[in-house]
């Protein structure tokens, strides 16, 4: 294959792709009794405050810790230990009421089944996860959950390429089933997110973004439209909010209803700002999540947002120009 050989490029990466979903395509037809008995010994372990601890070496070792980090981050407490670390001394990371889970796709790799007797002395049960139902690490498990595949995408059946994908789908299928049984919530899942992107859409609430106090536009009846464009200059906001006595929302008033306004009226700056409103407007909770406010945004096609309390009172403002700083666009 030459490196402008486009065709041949493009085909051997479908065949490769290919390759890997019939593996995974295999490993869900076998999936069955070995795998739910695996989630109930890890339901088990968790309600008795232990933790799931992964090992491997290799390439298994690499997907262990994916599996671990993907784990522990949807509510089930789990570690990685490496099994040669393990032997110098970071086998203290286990406990009594812990399980171990092994994986080895051949179920032969020294390293890893050097260190399980010394598992089993301390009382620990462990779950191989292995290609191979009559390797020694699945002779020596407490329970085997098989992970068959056809054959690797590589040209020799030789490097871990379809057996791996296999691995890191199986993860997940075990990390979202815990999830499931945990009933993990959203809020749960913020709480261990409390940076970046994931958490910021998460965590940041409408209340935490809004326009407030003199950044807040608002105005009552009686004022003028020339009242209101005058308050929303001052704020530097594109529209202007109008409530009662008691602060109850009665209407909204934008930029862009001024100019439509003004085509029509050109005395429209004296105009009861009330009679020129819109009633009824589109408003979001203040208690609900910041990322629902893009939506909403996106879906009606504005750019400015009304926020209320459970009472139909205005708290604030959200305007799309804020929503950069935040992070939440």
């Amino acid at each position: 294959m030459t490196e402008t050989d486009s065709n041949n490029i493009l085909a051997r990466a479908r065949e490769v792709l290919d390759i890997e979903i019939d593996g995974l395509q295999m490993l869900r037809d076998e999936l069955g009794s070995p795998f739910t008995a695996l989630v109930q010994k890890c339901l088990a372990i968790l309600r008795g405050n232990g933790k799931l601890v992964l090992t491997g070496v290799g390439k298994s070792a690499h997907i262990s810790r994916k599996i671990a980090a993907t784990l522990s981050s949807t509510g089930s407490r789990a570690v990685f230990v490496h099994p040669v670390e393990a032997m110098h001394g970071d086998l203290g990371i286990l406990a009594g009421n812990d399980l171990l889970l092994a994986v080895s796709y051949s179920g032969e790799t020294d390293e890893l089944l050097a260190v399980l007797p010394s598992v089993h002395r301390m009382g620990v049960d462990i779950v191989a996860i292995t290609g191979k139902m009559d390797s020694r690490l699945a002779s020596v498990a407490d329970l085997v959950v098989p992970m068959p595949v056809p054959r690797e995408a590589c040209p020799f059946n030789l490097a871990p390429t379809t057996t791996t994908t296999a691995l890191v789908a199986l993860g997940d299928a075990l990390a979202l089933v815990l999830l499931d049984c945990h009933h993990f919530s959203l809020s749960d899942y913020a709480l261990l997110h409390p940076a970046g992107a994931i958490g910021r859409s998460i965590t940041l609430k409408v209340k935490d973004i809004m326009r407030t106090g003199e950044q807040l536009p608002v105005v009552h009846p009686g004022a003028t439209v020339k009242d209101g464009l005058l308050t929303m200059t001052n704020s530097r906001s594109g529209a202007v909010a109008i409530t009662d006595e008691n602060n109850l929302l009665l209407g909204i008033f934008t930029d862009g209803d001024f100019r439509r306004r003004l085509i029509q009226n050109p005395e429209v700056l004296q105009v009861p700002i009330e009679t020129v409103m819109v009633r009824n407007p589109i408003t979001i909770s203040q208690d609900s999540m910041a990322v629902d406010i893009m939506k909403l945004l996106e879906k009606r096609k504005i750019d400015d947002i009304l926020a209320v309390d459970a009472e139909g009172h205005l708290a604030g403002l959200v305007d799309i120009q804020d929503l950069p700083k935040f992070k939440v666009m």
